[in-house]
């Protein structure tokens, strides 16, 4: 048993067979957790290293992004040595995660029932756009595809206007999260059984999931809601305000008693006995003019004046902040949420940190992410005990490629 001192998941080595995104920010998570990610790269590198517009030296800020705390070891899996290599590295890991199409890894001699059948308890996990099965599961996937395909881009965009996708990737960032979860669940039966599993994550799967009392409402009433906007289907006083200084707020009066106060607050207390206006009911089918009356009210104050007249009275409420106000709020700096990483070679680069905080488990320190190969001699020797002259002719061969240190 590992000390009570060290990361939660010190002692699990994963293989990450995995680039992009979904992958990347799933083994990222567990290596937020002290697991050890091997990231196995071809000999052109992960995609996402080369993904505009930002770099930091020669790799993306893209990358930098999702792939902190692993060691890169780049293997041409197109050579038999190569596939034979990380067939020997899967079965010292505890855990392999691929995103590759459904059946590629198969086809290059890394068969997720085959290793298990070497190695019952290897934790095999597969990320793909629609699963290992069904009719879609050859069909391409990305992010927006997917995001359209799950009926979550159908729900956003302004109410009289077009589908719009999420800001962020949600599809890819929730199958990562997904993924993460199940591996953790993998892992705590596997210290009861001893047997590991196969992991069938699909992005569609995860988002369709996401739909949660959205889709239990359709699959009740039979009514197929549009999209939201900026406000809630039944709560008029849920929803999206412009300030004196045309920066957009939102507000979450959902009682009485929170609509009463936002009343009083904007100088409106007539609402309050209003006929139109005297019940929650009332106010969504007098939702125009109600909506109309508060927006011209919120123009007296700043968005600041008004978050912070708001808080003091109890009146739940928040900025739609851009991205330059996130990163420089007084919360998230007091939370430690943007880190600075600095490599040994001088490149520096901030990113957002881990949101997960333990009161007794440590985490590790955030690491640079590593260059393409940076650290293949060393995985290569401390993981599969190859000699140096063994290394040496890998590297000769072009079966596995080193990013020389200095």
């Amino acid at each position: 048993m590992p000390p009570a001192n060290e990361p939660a998941l010190c002692d699990i080595r994963i293989l990450d067979l995995t680039q992009v995104l979904s992958g990347p920010f799933c083994t990222q998570m567990l290596s937020d957790m002290g697991a050890e990610v091997i990231k196995v790269e071809g000999p052109q590198g992960d995609v996402s290293r080369h993904m505009p517009p930002d770099y930091v030296g020669d790799d993306s800020v893209y990358y930098l992004s999702i792939n902190r705390n692993k060691r890169s070891l780049v293997v041409d899996l197109k050579t038999p040595e190569g596939v034979a290599l990380v067939r020997r590295l899967a079965l010292v890991c505890d855990v392999v995660i691929e995103n590759f199409r459904p059946g590629v890894c198969a086809r290059l001699g890394l068969s997720a029932d085959a290793l298990r059948a070497e190695k019952p308890s290897l934790i095999w996990c597969s990320i793909s756009g629609f699963g290992q099965d069904g009719p879609y599961r050859d069909k391409p996937a990305y992010d927006l595809i997917v995001q359209a395909m799950s009926g979550g881009m159908s729900l956003t965009g302004a109410r009289d206007g077009v589908a719009v996708r999420a800001g962020i990737p949600i599809a890819d960032l929730a199958a990562g999260m997904y993924a993460s979860s199940a591996i953790l669940a993998a892992l705590h039966r596997r210290a009861r059984t001893g047997r590991g599993d196969i992991i069938d994550i699909s992005m569609l799967d995860c988002q369709v999931a996401m739909l949660c009392y959205q889709a239990a409402f359709h699959l009740h009433s039979g009514r197929v809601p549009g999209r939201q906007g900026r406000e809630h289907d039944a709560i008029v006083t849920y929803g999206t305000f412009t300030a004196k200084d045309g920066v957009e707020l939102v507000i979450a009066a959902v009682t009485d008693r929170m609509w009463e106060t936002l009343c009083t607050l904007l100088g409106c207390d007539s609402l309050i006995a209003d006929t139109r206006f005297l019940t929650s009911n009332l106010r969504n089918t007098n939702r125009a003019a109600l909506v109309e009356l508060l927006q011209e009210a919120f123009l007296a104050r700043t968005a600041d004046e008004w978050i912070a007249l708001l808080d003091s009275n109890g009146v739940p409420a928040g900025v739609v902040n851009s991205l330059d106000r996130v990163m420089s709020d007084p919360q998230i700096k007091h939370r430690g949420m943007v880190i600075d990483l600095a490599s040994e070679d001088g490149r520096n680069a901030r990113i957002i940190g881990d949101p997960v905080f333990f009161t007794e488990t440590p985490r590790p320190e955030p690491q640079f992410p590593p260059a393409a190969g940076e650290n293949s001699a060393d995985v290569l020797r401390d993981v599969l005990g190859l000699g140096i002259d063994e290394i040496e002719a890998l590297l000769q061969a072009g079966v596995v490629l080193a990013r020389r240190k200095a």
